[in-house]
């Protein structure tokens, strides 16, 4: 199994982005289509704070926010550091 797991939609920009940063950098990834699948979704906010957009993207089952904080991890050298641990 993948330390990291995508919650997606299909008509979403910024998980294609997050996917396509992912394949970049050859990090292999489990991804969740969320189309039809409301109550996971709404568990999934609930359980994270109140995040309601996707992607939601955990790291070793932690949540780390959406492609914009995946970005971000990565620019500053965190999600190397997150997946050596």
């Amino acid at each position: 199994m993948s330390e990291i797991k995508i919650y997606t939609t299909s008509y979403c920009s910024f998980c294609v982005q997050a996917k396509n940063l992912l394949s970049k950098l050859q990090l292999g990834y489990e991804e969740i289509n969320l189309d039809n699948q409301d109550e996971l979704r709404m568990k999934l906010s609930q359980e994270n704070d109140g995040w309601r957009s996707v992607p939601m993207i955990f790291i070793k089952d932690q949540f780390i926010g959406g492609f914009q904080e995946l970005y971000k991890l990565h620019q500053s050298g965190g999600l190397a550091e997150e997946l050596k641990n």
